[in-house]
């Protein structure tokens, strides 16, 4: 049996006219969504990031690029789901993720076991092996400034 880990990490701006998605869970309390290409979940960046690093199968960037239409718009969650499918034909399976998203409004701890259920069933785990946490920067930098959304996610994999 081989296990490895890998990290991953994502970070977006706060943007008018667009919803907040995190974990595949809209935030309805949030008066700005995240500005990117696809839906600009950055947990769920971040975890995919985690999952191919793991793997030693690249990145998002790679895979997703955001100068490919195909993804214009696309939901994040999708694109877990692909990504493990992926990690499987390569003998790749996932056992454990756990990620932490860096904001300092709107308040999020209300939405943490739905974004565990979402993210478990994306990647074929029990919501205890998905582990979301919250945190501030204390005011600093851009998170802190409160411009946008970043997260870190460390997840562990696998192969016979």
């Amino acid at each position: 049996m081989s296990a490895r880990a890998g990290i991953g990490y994502d970070s977006h701006r706060f943007g008018e006219g667009r919803r907040l998605v995190l974990g595949g869970v809209e935030v309805p309390e949030a008066e700005r969504g995240l500005t990117g290409h696809s839906d600009a979940d950055v947990l769920t960046h971040a975890a995919i990031d985690a999952l191919l690093g793991a793997a030693g199968l690249g990145d998002i960037g790679q895979h997703y690029p955001d100068t490919d239409e195909r993804w214009r718009d696309a939901d994040s969650l999708a694109l877990l789901r692909e990504v493990c499918r992926f990690l499987s034909e390569h003998g790749w399976t996932v056992r454990h993720l756990d990620a932490t998203v860096v904001c300092e409004a709107p308040k999020l701890g209300v939405h943490r076991d739905p974004m565990r259920v979402r993210l478990s069933e994306a990647v074929g785990l029990a919501p205890l092996e998905v582990n979301v946490k919250f945190t501030t920067n204390e005011g600093m930098g851009f998170a802190g400034r409160g411009e946008g959304i970043a997260a870190l996610a460390v997840a562990t994999v696998e192969r016979e």
